[in-house]
């Protein structure tokens, strides 16, 4: 069977990369991701704004 994570609408904010993708019953999800290293900080959202103002809001704890 193929992957079905195949994101689009791709948009970064400072170290959070927010990504459209489809999860495997069908629903439009949002996932937001910290790319800083050893962040290690994601999340799943249901709509897009939620996903972003994640992405304003978070901290790294790493420094």
């Amino acid at each position: 069977m193929p992957a079905r994570d195949r994101f689009h609408s791709v948009m970064r904010i400072g170290p959070v990369q927010i990504g459209t993708h489809r999860d495997r019953n069908g629903h439009t999800k949002h996932a937001a991701v910290c790319t800083a290293n050893r962040c290690g900080w994601s999340a799943d959202y249901s709509s897009q704004t939620a996903a972003q103002l994640a992405a304003r809001t978070h901290r790294c704890t790493v420094r």
